[in-house]
């Protein structure tokens, strides 16, 4: 995001991929194309639909997951949690990058 995309072109390696994914902090604002050209660095960003293109492909993707999680080589952090009746608030919590 917006808070992080500095931080993370400037520690690409060579031939690196800078992928920006999630607007937390804000979208992404627009940079020059030549600050890739230093390290030949390569830029994208993904969205979830051409990852997941028919409900064959979104079931072996969720199994995935959750296999990745059952045997803890994905872990999650839940840093709060909300009421349903708080669910505005938990949405404002999230949408102004509060989240850990």
């Amino acid at each position: 995001g917006a808070s992080t995309y500095e931080i993370s072109l400037a520690c690409l390696s060579r031939r690196g991929i800078f992928i920006s994914f999630g607007n937390a902090s804000g979208a992404v604002p627009a940079f020059p194309v030549l600050k890739l050209n230093a390290k030949s660095a390569f830029v994208t960003r993904p969205k979830l639909g051409d990852y997941i293109a028919d409900p064959d492909e979104f079931a072996s993707r969720c199994s995935d997951v959750f296999n990745w999680l059952k045997e803890a080589k994905l872990k999650v952090g839940i840093d709060r949690t909300f009421d349903l009746e708080e669910s505005v608030e938990g949405h404002r919590y999230l949408e102004q990058g509060n989240s850990k």
